[in-house]
């Protein structure tokens, strides 16, 4: 259960001109990344799950997913001041519970991005295929597709995105962002255009049985809503490539939490109040 000292994490970490890594993210792009970990297209499948627990109420349970995840940010942009290292939760147990707990964290951060990037992956590969089928009429052949659970020997498309995306990480930090920082930008404006369509269609008679479970379907809502939060915390990863760690990366944590929760809940009106 030993300790490592904050002051060794950041010698090791490189604080200062003898960094091991360039400080060349700012607020803007920590920022993004945060908010690129967490804004995806599974808002629209916890959507479907939670609407029948929630009804029209679904906004509120957004809200209050978002004000619990403000709880764990809260902790997050904390230790990211105080420790202003790369690493995230590995770095952070490691000071604060001792080296087994940052064993542990460390390697439940290495399953959990690596089952994430390849669930990413292969669900990317089944949406090119089902563009290429719609637009070309051309197909992937099911043994260089599907996943080998689903018949398939080899998934080409799912190693090109992952072979796409480490070439991004291997260009740089600011590269990287750059690129980060685009994908982020199409994903808001694809909501956005959501929003200005589904808008045109708005029946506000369907917020008129607001809660139709009452609180307790608000609340089960909710716990499923969680899920859609989950990523908030990618900037502590980059720590040590932030300009001014301790003071941008509290608010990036911050920022990226609203940003998304905000978004989250005009999706989430909009889509109940276009229903047919």
């Amino acid at each position: 259960m030993r300790r490592k000292p904050v002051e060794g994490l950041v010698a090791e970490g490189g604080q200062g001109e003898g960094g091991r890594l360039r400080r060349t993210l700012g607020l803007w792009q920590l920022t993004m990344i945060s908010i690129g970990a967490t804004l995806g297209t599974g808002i629209f499948v916890v959507l479907g799950e939670a609407v029948p627990k929630a009804g029209p109420a679904v906004t509120l349970s957004f809200v209050i997913a978002g004000l619990t995840a403000l709880f764990s940010a809260l902790s997050y942009a904390e230790l990211a001041g105080t420790i202003p290292v790369a690493g995230s939760s590995y770095s952070y147990a490691y000071a604060t519970m001792g080296e087994l707990i940052a064993w542990i964290c460390g390697w439940c951060l290495v399953l959990e991005y690596g089952v994430s990037v390849a669930a990413v992956a292969v669900g990317w590969g089944e949406y090119l295929n089902e563009m290429l089928d719609g637009t070309l009429g051309v197909t992937i052949p099911a043994a260089l597709s599907a996943p080998p659970g689903d018949g398939g020997v080899f998934n080409l498309p799912a190693l090109i995105v992952v072979l796409l995306a480490m070439g991004f990480l291997l260009g740089g930090a600011r590269e990287s962002a750059r690129a980060n920082t685009a994908m982020v930008i199409v994903k808001i404006a694809a909501l956005v255009l959501f929003c200005a369509i589904g808008v045109q269609g708005f029946r506000s008679g369907n917020y008129e049985n607001f809660m139709p479970l009452g609180v307790a379907g608000v609340s089960a809502a909710g716990a499923t809503l969680f899920f859609s939060y989950i990523g908030f915390d990618a900037a502590s990863t980059a720590g040590e490539e932030a300009k001014n760690a301790q003071r941008d990366l509290p608010r990036a944590i911050m920022l990226s939490l609203v940003i998304v929760t905000a978004l989250y809940v005009l999706v989430a009106a909009v889509a109940v109040g276009a229903k047919p």
